[in-house]
């Protein structure tokens, strides 16, 4: 019997509220769920306008929620009333700082686990349309843990939109037992759009394919402000073929039902645990 998941990705858009975001969040479980739905991921900070590449917002602490905000409280809530686990990105306020967060529960609605995004990026501004940079240094404090996580019947690790440029990370969840990789993600096109498009699903099919993952991204698409969020959130199969892809222009739902036991053949086929050489790649951790 194939181990079979359905899985999705909840593609939304521009942001100008919390509660307004969260109505929307709370319409795509319930089309979730019609569709049957096990396992569902939001994007990075999905619930926010996407204030990191602003740099005088200094204000900032109004994006940042609780672990046991009302606002996610009903969300954990209807995800658990349908039987669906869920990835939950947001601006996470905790006693130890401000973070980049992703919450993790099970079709129970009980907690699994916290990552909090562990490469923070600062770029920066460009000239023309759309070329803001990013200031995430800014407003957020790195995470320090790779876990990974039991959940609808696999076990997940989990990239923030920057961890995903970083084949070592990837590597280190797959080595710790991740069969899929969810990645929510906000990747506008900055000033760039050509070079931005096509490079998007690079690291994506890598990540996939290098490791012999399930690869679950999902973006945030649309216009806000001077930022053009690009959308086709995306699965990949283990070996790198993409099996479902959102469009580049309104929020949807992309729902794909994937066969888990890709997983060991992909790995069988290409033996990258065989062969991989970890006596020689020191430097990996060591270089400065």
């Amino acid at each position: 019997m194939p181990r079979l998941l359905t899985l999705a990705a909840a593609q939304t858009g521009s942001v100008t509220d919390l509660d307004s975001a969260a109505e929307t969040a709370h319409a795509l479980l319930d089309e979730a769920a019609r569709q049957q739905v096990r396992l569902l991921t939001f994007c990075e900070l999905f619930l926010t306008p996407f204030f990191a590449n602003r740099l005088q917002q200094q204000d900032f602490d109004a994006w940042f929620l609780r672990e046991d905000a009302p606002l996610l409280r009903g969300l954990r809530e209807k995800a658990r009333r349908h039987g669906m686990a869920l990835v939950l990105p947001f601006a996470e306020r905790a006693d130890d700082g401000w973070f980049n967060s992703a919450f993790l529960y099970d079709e129970q609605g009980q907690p699994v686990g916290r990552y909090r995004k562990t490469h923070i990026p600062a770029y920066f501004p460009t000239d023309g349309p759309g070329g803001t940079g990013s200031f995430e240094k800014f407003y957020f404090a790195p995470g320090d843990r790779l876990d990974t996580y039991a959940i609808a019947g696999t076990r997940i690790g989990v990239q923030i939109c920057n961890d995903r440029l970083y084949p070592e990370a990837s590597r280190a969840l797959a080595l710790r037992g991740a069969e899929l990789i969810v990645m929510p993600i906000s990747f506008s096109t900055y000033a760039d759009p050509a070079q931005r498009s096509s490079i998007w699903e690079v690291p994506l099919r890598a990540r996939a394919y290098e490791n012999g993952v399930w690869v679950l991204a999902c973006n945030r698409v649309g216009i806000e402000g001077s930022s053009h969020h690009l959308g086709r959130s995306m699965v990949v199969d283990p070996r790198g073929m993409i099996a479902a892809e959102a469009g580049t222009q309104v929020a949807q739902l992309l729902t794909a039902q994937v066969d888990l036991d890709a997983v060991t053949a992909a790995r069988q086929q290409f033996p990258w645990w065989r062969d991989r050489r970890p006596d020689l790649y020191g430097p990996l951790a060591t270089a400065r």
